[in-house]
């Protein structure tokens, strides 16, 4: 430990809660406005799934795209990252100082302080606030780049010559010292903040100074702040211009800041780990310390766990798409490590919940909140996963079979454990390890590159640079009027999405609604000012900006234009929209307080709604839900709405917001009768427009997560009399006899006895069968072979041969069967083995695949039985006496 270390926890020793407050306090007495953290799932980004920086949050700022309420902000921002320069999800854990879910202590400036300040109020945070001791930090700077045509940032470098000797500033290039948003956007210079926390033995034994060893992944010399000068935009064609605007963007790791400030070496040491460490600890009977491979799992789960669990507070929950797919993706690793190292076979992440509540619920109160739908995903989750790490094994069992000889299990084979049964590949190579195999990495690699590039490929998207007419903001007027004359075209631009060009139009004023909060974005058409009529066939909201899909670009892109919304379309919307705002107020009469909105999505034709609830609804429940939603529509509720209010209003009309949702400071607020809440969306002027609402579906989507689907008005009519003509059908069949369900019912009742008789009859038969079978028994090689190479039509098919097996293989002894005849045109195998030659070794299932070689097929089964199918009857004599062969060992 260092004597700057040492020195701190003596004398100023900072708990995570009070580093985190030092330093919004600090850029609150500058100036600036202390703003809470978004939500780590993004929403209505089509270019983002998670908050990966502080930055995202202002993302329309640093456009242009949207006007600043302040131009001076902080906050501590929870991040998410599994890709990128620094952030490999496999490899975290395996350091101590890199994360998924992180904090970001920040602070912007919008067009007002630039460098000298940023980089001044860097240094007297970290060295007068902090204590940080000077001589162990350093700074990089960027040295400039030829290939954009851009110098040496001497002015950062000006500014921290006035705090540090200059061997303490180094140059980086391009790859560490310029940050860009993306391909294209704002970008700028950066400098970066690194401190050597290294013990003076460790300095003095590896002879390097700490400025040899900045950005060289030495884990005792870190960033720990990030200051980037926003002062370009990249373009399409990748060159530079000026931005009017020069911004400031700061990142800080708040879990690296920690580890410093506590004289630690290791964030995980840090009080932001220690407590979630020792409860891990406490489940799995392991010491955080005993070993590498158990402090490895413990620093994953100690990590993933925070994501998880945040990423389901905002309103994500693991799936198989998307950014759901991630959060599934990083739960079964925590499981898959804590199973492979700790020896956790049963759900175990569900029971970190409350010690993640206590370390961070002050800080982030929604984890609090909703506490109990957090551990039942994952305990669904968890047990989901343990389920497919079973069958895995079972699989690779068959995987080593197959590979007896080779001792090696194929790329393709540990690509589909991988692709289809969510079987990680480092644990295909740790079970194959343990019984001698290896795995051919190098194929399994190719397949996922293959994978990865037709999934690239799929989701290719080329953005042309924006084409700017006018200066000025977009603004949507769609609430009053779906039509307006008039409007500018401010910019356009030609995007590439799956192959498909589109073409991007943005007004000054629209009625469009753009895709957003689960509605879909509106249709309708464009008439130029030349006459020119132009289909509009989706509406999106991206960066602020309301953005008109259309077939064509205009002709003429001056003068004005009317847009003109498909008002027939909007109207279903807007009732569909308006229906959930109902069926939202009485699920909550009805099933209790805990229901909360976890989802929805409305379009014109129909509308699901999720929330939160844990059982499914009785069909009772679900006509009680239907009668209150349509009295509360006959009662023709008029919509009353405060367009600007501020939160405090609206907290005051008790308006529901939803968690994970970002709301600004004015908010408009959505009544129907006693239903209040939070939204952007379309709405009808009252609740007799919807006309009638009935479900069409009630299904689980996650472990306290149900999911209604409905239609309303012409949609509801249509599906009622759907069912009533399905209802007067079924009725028909039954000579329209009034007690339908009685007559089903006898039916249902009929049937089941008749089937109960024939299951009789086929044990009969299998039984006579059997005995004909024990009758063509012969000795060979010192086992009593039954071989049966036709099955007769009046035998019934090989379903009878396999009953009949069954009930031999208990009665016999030292007795095999074995078929290899034709049944439907098809070669068949079956083989079976008695109780006491499994119990002698024998198994079918791996002796019937040699023989299924020759009928050019495959099978398997249990020891004891197993069949096989092919496609080559002529090799039915030779599989046949391959089976003879395995079951008398004469190979």
């Amino acid at each position: 430990m260092s004597k700057f270390a040492v020195r701190l926890l003596a004398e100023l020793y900072m708990t995570s809660k009070e580093i985190r407050q030092k330093f919004l306090d600090f850029f609150a007495e500058k100036g600036h406005t202390v703003v809470p953290s978004a939500p780590m799932v993004v929403k209505d980004d089509p270019t983002l799934m998670f908050t990966n920086a502080g930055m995202n949050q202002f993302k329309d700022i640093f456009l242009g795209n949207a006007k600043t309420k302040f131009k001076r902000a902080a906050d501590s921002q929870k991040c998410l990252r599994v890709s990128g320069k620094h952030n490999d999800l496999e490899e975290v854990g395996h350091d101590t100082y890199h994360h998924t879910m992180f904090e970001m202590l920040g602070n912007w400036s919008f067009g007002d302080y630039f460098k000298t300040e940023a980089i001044d109020w860097a240094w007297e945070l970290l060295t007068e606030v902090y204590k940080i001791d000077k001589n162990l930090l350093y700074a990089t700077v960027f040295e400039g780049s030829p290939e954009d045509g851009t110098e040496m940032d001497m002015e950062a470098k000006q500014a921290w010559l006035k705090h540090m000797p200059e061997d303490h500033i180094v140059l980086g290039n391009k790859h560490d010292n310029f940050w860009e948003m993306g391909d294209t956007g704002p970008c700028g210079p950066c400098s970066e903040i690194h401190i050597d926390i290294r013990t003076p033995e460790e300095k003095a034994a590896s002879g390097l100074s700490g400025r040899e060893l900045v950005n060289q992944s030495d884990p005792h010399v870190i960033e720990i702040w990030n200051i980037v000068f926003m002062q370009y935009m990249r373009m399409a064609d990748g060159h530079l211009e000026n931005l009017p605007a020069k911004n400031i963007d700061t990142g800080m790791g708040f879990e690296r800041l920690c580890a410093v400030l506590q004289g630690k070496n290791s964030n995980y040491d840090s009080d932001v780990f220690t407590a979630m460490l020792a409860k891990i600890g406490e489940l799995s009977g392991h010491r955080y310390g005993e070993s590498d491979d158990t402090d490895v799992a413990m620093r994953v789960i100690a990590d993933h766990i925070r994501t998880i669990c945040f990423s389901i507070a905002d309103g994500q929950l693991p799936s198989n798409v998307k950014a759901g797919y991630v959060i599934r993706r990083i739960l079964r690793r925590a499981v898959r490590y804590g199973y492979t190292f700790l020896g956790l076979n049963e759900p175990f992440l569900c029971k970190l919940v409350p010690q993640l509540i206590s370390d961070m619920g002050e800080a982030y109160p929604e984890l609090a909140k909703q506490q109990k739908l957090i551990e039942n995903v994952i305990r669904e989750e968890e047990m989901a996963f343990l389920r497919t790490l079973d069958r895995g094994i079972k699989l690779m069992d068959e995987c080593m079979e197959r590979a007896a000889d080779s001792k090696l299990i194929s790329g393709q084979d540990a690509f589909k454990l991988y692709d289809t049964y969510g079987f990680p590949i480092d644990l295909t190579e740790l079970i194959a390890a343990e019984h001698g195999f290896k795995v051919d990495l190098d194929s399994f690699n190719e397949n996922l590159k293959q994978q990865k590039d037709r999934a690239r490929n799929a989701t290719a998207n080329e953005f042309g640079d924006w084409t700017e007419y006018l200066e000025g903001e977009s603004e949507f007027v769609g609430y009053d009027n779906t039509s307006v004359s008039g409007a500018k075209l401010l910019r356009s631009r030609t995007v590439v999405q799956k192959n498909r060009q589109m073409l991007q139009l943005v007004f000054d004023r629209t009625p469009f609604y753009g895709e957003m909060g689960g509605e879909v974005g509106d249709t309708g058409f464009i008439v130029a000012a030349d006459g020119e009529k132009i289909n509009i066939i989706n509406t999106l909201k991206e960066n602020g900006l309301t953005v008109h899909i259309a077939e064509k670009m205009p002709a003429c892109c001056t003068g004005e234009f009317e847009l003109v919304v498909d008002a027939a379309r909007r109207a279903r919307i807007a009732c569909n929209h308006s229906c959930t705002h109902l069926l939202d107020q009485v699920l909550r009469e009805t099933l209790g307080e805990h229901v909360e909105q976890k989802g929805s999505y409305v379009s014109d034709g129909y509308f699901r709604f999720d929330f939160s609830h844990f059982e499914k609804l009785s069909n009772e429940q679900i006509r009680d839900i239907e009668h209150k939603v349509n009295s509360l529509i006959r009662k023709n509720l008029a919509l009353e709405e405060m367009r600007n209010a501020t939160m405090e209003q609206a907290k005051e009309m008790g308006a529901i917001a939803l968690f994970g949702e970002k709301y600004g400071d004015r908010v408009r607020v959505v009544k129907f009768g006693d239903s209040v809440e939070l939204c952007g969306g379309c709405h009808t002027c009252a609740t007799g427009n919807i006309g009638y609402f009935q479900i069409t579906g009630e299904t689980a989507i996650a472990a306290g997560v149900r999911r209604i689907e409905a239609v309303t008005g012409e949609a509801a009519e249509l599906y009622s009399e759907a069912a009533q003509e399905t209802l007067r059908t079924a009725r028909a069949f039954f000579n329209n006899i009034p007690d339908l369900a009685g007559a089903i019912q006898k039916l249902i009742s009929e049937n089941a006895e008749y089937k109960k008789q024939a299951e009789a009859f086929a044990k009969q038969k299998a039984a006579q069968f059997a005995k004909e079978l024990s009758a063509m028994g012969k000795e060979i090689g010192g086992v009593n072979i039954i071989a049966v190479n036709k099955i007769a039509e009046e035998e019934g098919n090989p379903a009878l041969l396999r009953d009949a097996a069954l009930l031999m293989q208990k009665e016999l002894k030292n007795t095999a069967i074995a078929g290899a005849f034709v049944a439907d045109g098809k070669p068949q195998l079956l083989l079976m083995y008695s109780e006491d030659l499994v119990a002698a070794g024998k198994n079918a299932g791996k002796d019937i695949r040699d023989a299924a070689k020759f009928i050019q097929g495959g099978g398997g089964g249990q020891p004891g039985l197993a069949t096989a199918g092919g496609k080559n009857p002529d090799g039915i004599k030779d599989a046949l006496e391959a089976l003879i062969a395995k079951a008398t060992g004469r190979n």
